[in-house]
């Protein structure tokens, strides 16, 4: 099976691109991510981690439903 496709892909002109293209743009969307978690305030991100274990009216309302 992958002879056939390797075989199907070396006729495409251009087509050796394709792989750099995608290497490039997940190391810009990775180092992106990485960048904004480190970014991100420590207070927030106590805040956000404290969320299910909050208990407040709201999400008692929606369980006694």
């Amino acid at each position: 099976m992958i002879r056939f496709a390797k075989h199907y892909f070396e006729g495409i002109n251009g087509i050796e691109i394709y792989p750099i293209i995608s290497l490039v743009l997940f190391f810009i969307i990775f180092i992106t991510m990485v960048i904004i978690v480190f970014k991100i305030p420590k207070d927030s991100i106590e805040e956000i981690s404290n969320l299910p274990f909050e208990n407040d009216s709201q999400n008692n309302n929606y369980e006694q439903s």
